[in-house]
């Protein structure tokens, strides 16, 4: 049985964590949050510590680790500008990371992770469940078995509408969250890579706080993105069913099916990071470099083909 340790606990992602630490016949010891709402931990692990100050936190995981109960995982579900010291923190103190997406904000950080995973002999796992799907997987399988020089033409739409409070958190400012492409996108864009290769253009057609738009090609892939946080881009027939979220995603006007299955991907991930096959730093370098040039991106609204959620009124 391994010991963890969770840093984010109160998080909207955190339960997720509790769960595949609990699924995969593991205890989770210690868990921190500067926010206290933390019942959901006496459904799954009502004796572990808890702190709301990180210097305690720290304390007691340096005193554990002095009586050879240290934490041989760190799981990190904190806000997404936090991710780097957090994993800083969990190799320097001898324990392997488990890091929710974003992995860091910035592609210059990855490097001195990977210094610091040498000089430690740690390892940074982090949660990229969309490479775990069966449907994903099946549709990598397929573009493999095509003409190499065959290139796909995908439509990308999600929409997860959200009320007042996502701008005023941490979420609605761009320094910690990285905007919208980041917070909610990342993991798409590293399953585009995933699928379709290298990325070989990246193009910005609308950014804005709630919503983004833009082009990117893959080496097998011409991509049409949409994301957005307002309910009224989820179309207009499911709105009025009541519908508050919109995902989907076409391969030449085929749509894949893959919103089954979400909630179990992180027990998966966990079973193949303790089998010692685990996402590594290297895999998220893509993702990361694509989000960063669309952060900082001019809008270019005639270059490249634009999702056709952009014009709509």
């Amino acid at each position: 049985m391994k010991r963890f340790a969770l840093i984010g606990a109160a998080g909207y992602i955190a339960p997720r964590h509790m769960k595949a630490i609990s699924e995969t016949g593991n205890d989770l010891v210690a868990a921190m949050d500067v926010n206290d709402s933390v019942g959901i931990l006496d459904s799954h692990f009502p004796e572990a510590q808890f702190f709301t100050e990180f210097e305690q936190f720290d304390a007691h995981m340096d005193s554990e680790r002095r009586a050879g109960r240290g934490a041989d995982y760190v799981a990190i579900a904190s806000p997404n500008y936090l991710h780097d010291a957090h994993m800083r923190y969990a190799l320097r103190s001898g324990a392997d990371a488990i890091c929710e997406k974003p992995l860091v904000l910035n592609p210059r950080d990855i490097d001195p992770l990977k210094d610091l995973e040498a000089a430690s002999g740690g390892k940074v796992n982090t949660i990229l469940q969309l490479r775990l799907h069966p449907a994903i997987i099946a549709l990598r399988d397929r573009v493999a078995r095509e003409a190499q020089d065959k290139k796909y033409d995908i439509d990308l739409t999600y929409v997860t509408s959200r009320g007042n409070w996502y701008l005023k958190s941490w979420k609605g400012f761009t320094e910690k969250s990285g905007g919208i492409a980041t917070n909610i996108g990342v993991h798409f864009f590293d399953m585009l890579h995933f699928v379709f290769g290298q990325l070989q253009e990246n193009v910005l057609h609308m950014g804005a706080e709630t919503k983004a738009a833009g082009y990117l090609e893959y080496e097998r892939a011409r991509v049409r993105w949409f994301l957005s946080l307002d309910v009224k881009d989820v179309p207009d027939t499911l709105r009025a069913a009541g519908q508050r979220t919109y995902r989907s995603i076409t391969v030449g006007g085929e749509e894949i099916e893959f919103s089954g299955g979400f909630t179990d991907l992180h027990t998966r991930s966990y079973e193949e990071i303790l089998a010692g096959n685990g996402f590594g730093l290297e895999e998220n370098r893509v993702a990361v470099e694509t989000v960063s040039r669309i952060r900082t991106a001019p809008v270019e609204a005639t270059r490249g083909e634009r999702h056709p959620f952009v014009d709509r009124g």
